[in-house]
């Protein structure tokens, strides 16, 4: 097994903007009246007046602007796909290139953050009281929104933090734990509540029914997809989601191969495999597709191939090879029908993506119960469950007033 090691693991993977920076970038916006990058951001964060006010100096305004329409403004300022929302719609595009809209919204959640700012306040305690199950991004987003309208809101997670994919499932490298806390402490600030190491299934969803005035659900894809290949049960096989807690929990403890191999072509993927280089492993990332077809974001199959870690192409998995149980290698078929590889190993690290849980697999919306998030999107971006999260709790806040 490999030594594990820190030195890499929780380094970020680019340094932000100062003052100086932020402005000069800020300097480069057109000012278009009618700001098509807010009109590309899945959540309102609307890029568009907090740019503006950064270019006359009003950070604070900036600052303001950003947090009060997104509730994770920190996390998805380090792990928006940018390039395919509100920077595409960049109207610099034409010109040279986007403005860094992702890299002013950290500058300015940084700010808010070491000037001790705060922006948000509940409005008048109301009398309903809502429960929000699972304290990922939509579910955050779903009970910010509602205690900023002064309803009593409780999350209930199965986890001992909140965060859920952003605490679990992404690498410190692309989202250190501080952001996403300092995100989460917004929140609790406006009386949100947290009770820890709670999983609700379908039975104990009809207890908060009965308790709570309308509930919501905003589970992650936290069960696994698994390959159906000869060896998938051997020593040494493990999944992407096991594997990322595992090493952002219990770093030390963590079972790390000597040659580990990735499978898959999606964000998980490449966070799996630079965590087991980080960690002092030889890894590799094969995908049975070409990395253009990949789903991964092209920044992170860019940092991946920065690292030199190698990506094998077109090849599928056919059987895992083990000796005593444990896993010693692994075998590929080509995508042409003809090729074949075989590569050693003594760690596999699935990741061809993950589906709902079977305890809340059968819940759906219907009389108080409202759902979102990637439960109902099948896994899409951070940001897009925020405006999940949102919309849900604008639809809630419509039932208690019909």
């Amino acid at each position: 097994m490999s030594k594990i090691t820190k030195k890499e693991y929780g380094e970020e993977m680019e340094k932000g903007f100062n003052l100086r920076t932020a402005m000069e970038e800020a300097s480069r916006c057109l000012l278009c009246h009618d700001s098509p990058c807010s009109k590309g951001c899945p959540a309102g964060t609307d890029p568009g007046k907090f740019i503006r006010s950064l270019r006359f100096r009003n950070i604070k305004g900036a600052a303001e602007t950003v947090r009060e329409n997104n509730p994770l403004a920190g996390c998805c300022a380090q792990v928006c796909p940018y390039g395919k929302m509100c920077e595409q719609a960049c109207s610099r595009t034409g010109i040279d290139k986007p403005i860094e809209i992702g890299k002013i919204q950290r500058f300015l959640v940084e700010e808010e953050k070491n000037q001790g700012m705060e922006f948000l306040k509940a409005a008048e305690p109301k009398k309903e009281k809502i429960a929000c199950v699972g304290a990922g991004p939509a579910s955050l987003s779903c009970a910010r929104q509602l205690a900023l309208e002064g309803y009593s809101v409780t999350v209930y997670e199965a986890q001992d933090k909140a965060g859920g994919v952003l605490t679990y499932g992404i690498i410190p490298t692309r989202l250190p734990q501080e952001v996403v806390d300092f995100d989460i402490k917004t929140i609790e600030k406006l009386g949100v509540e947290f009770k820890f190491n709670e999983p609700i299934d379908a039975s104990k969803l009809e207890e908060l029914k009965n308790d709570y005035d309308a509930v919501f659900v905003g589970a992650g894809l936290w069960k696994s997809k698994m390959v159906d290949i000869p060896g998938k049960d051997l020593e040494g096989v493990v999944t992407a989601i096991d594997f990322l807690r595992e090493a952002k929990t219990n770093t030390d403890q963590l079972v790390l191969g000597e040659n580990v191999i990735v499978i898959g072509g999606g964000d998980v993927a490449m966070d799996c495999v630079t965590t087991a280089k980080q960690l002092g492993a030889k890894a590799t990332i094969v995908y049975r597709r070409t990395i253009e077809e990949a789903p991964a974001d092209m920044d992170e199959v860019s940092f991946v191939q920065s690292m030199g870690i190698p990506i094998v192409q077109e090849f599928a998995p056919a059987e895992i090879v083990g000796e005593n149980g444990h896993v010693t290698a692994m075998r590929f078929e080509g995508r042409d029908g003809e090729s074949g590889l075989t590569m050693k190993t003594d760690q596999v690290v699935l990741a061809i993506g993950q589906a709902v849980g079977d305890d809340v697999a059968d819940i759906a919306a219907g009389e108080n119960v409202f759902t979102g998030g990637d439960m109902v999107n099948g896994g899409k971006t951070v940001v897009e469950a925020v405006a999940e999260g949102k919309e849900a709790a604008e639809k809630i806040a419509d039932y208690f007033n019909k």
